[in-house]
């Protein structure tokens, strides 16, 4: 892998936030070679100096002005209940030559914050991105290189935005190896609703529903293989994806309530012994999710 043409003109990045998603960023582009100035944002000057020890960036501040004064290239990795103050920052103190772009997984919320606070010139050099990618750790020292080899990032660019800008946060994610593709940011929070937000929300409740009952003990203890795949994502930052459900409310309802209703068609089968429809809807799932996983695979090589 190496950077592609466009990062030798991007003399300094600034990363906003170096858990998984910023920390695999900053480690991403040095192992694709990228040769610029790597500076990092942090909360507090303890994480800041962690962040240098483990050679994540070049520099790193707790002074998000301090980070972002001279980048030419600006990551906001941050959570969503941070999103707010750090674009204000960001908009404070950013060069005005300065492409900004971040990695919230829900695109219409983040738009909306953008708007709040830059003005007409910096929207256009702003373009939205999510990497569909990520593990349930978190922290400083929970990235890695190649968390985005061969995956997927969405850009939500619209007819304002700078075709320069797009391009050069076009030419990061490949450098990092990621597929790049495009769409409407309304478009992007009803896939992502489906296919990482709601996961999430029934990983979380049915563990939790677990937990609750009397039994609880010998249920855990009895629980194999496909019980840890699929509750692996309530290991998750609780308060990460408490505020990524709430920024994206409107999809994730709408998905949760199509969920619910094909639950209950479920339970009525069951109900009723209906072994027939029963039947029909996991032969569906089943040859759904085998040609997903096929697709998958097929994409990766």
């Amino acid at each position: 892998m190496s950077a592609a043409p466009v990062l030798a003109d991007v003399d300094r990045i600034a990363i906003i936030g170096l858990g998984l998603i910023g920390g695999s960023i900053a480690r991403g582009l040095r192992e694709a070679g990228y040769a610029g100035r790597l500076v990092g944002a942090v909360t507090s000057e303890p994480d800041a100096a962690q962040a240098v020890a483990l050679e994540l960036v070049d520099e790193c501040q707790a002074d998000i002005a301090r980070a972002v004064g001279n980048a030419d290239l600006i990551v906001v990795a941050t959570p969503p209940s941070a999103l707010d103050a750090v674009l204000s920052e960001v908009a404070s103190a950013c060069p005005a030559r300065a492409v900004i772009t971040d990695t919230g997984s829900s695109k219409t919320s983040v738009i909306e914050a953008a708007t709040r606070v830059f003005d007409a010139d910096a929207m256009r050099r702003f373009v939205p991105g999510h990497p569909i990618a990520g593990t349930e750790n978190s922290g400083l020292e929970a990235g890695f290189a190649t968390l985005f080899k061969s995956r997927r990032v969405i850009l939500t660019p619209d007819e304002t935005t700078d075709a320069a800008a797009t391009a050069a946060v076009e030419a990061m994610w490949a450098a990092l190896g990621a597929t790049v593709s495009r769409m409407t940011a309304a478009h992007h929070d009803e896939v992502l609703a489906a296919t990482s937000h709601l996961p999430h929300v029934l990983a979380y409740t049915l563990v939790d529903t677990l937990a609750a009952m009397a039994e609880r003990t010998e249920i855990f203890a009895y629980a194999a293989g496909g019980f840890a795949d699929f509750t692996r994502i309530a290991s998750s930052d609780p308060a990460l994806w408490r505020d990524i459900v709430k920024a994206n409310r409107g999809p994730v309802l709408h998905t949760l309530d199509a969920y619910i209703a094909r639950l209950q068609d479920v339970r009525g089968a069951i109900a009723q012994g209906d072994d027939h429809h029963l039947h029909d809807i996991f032969e569906r799932a089943k040859t759904a999710r085998d040609g997903f996983v096929l697709q998958r695979e097929q994409n990766e090589r």
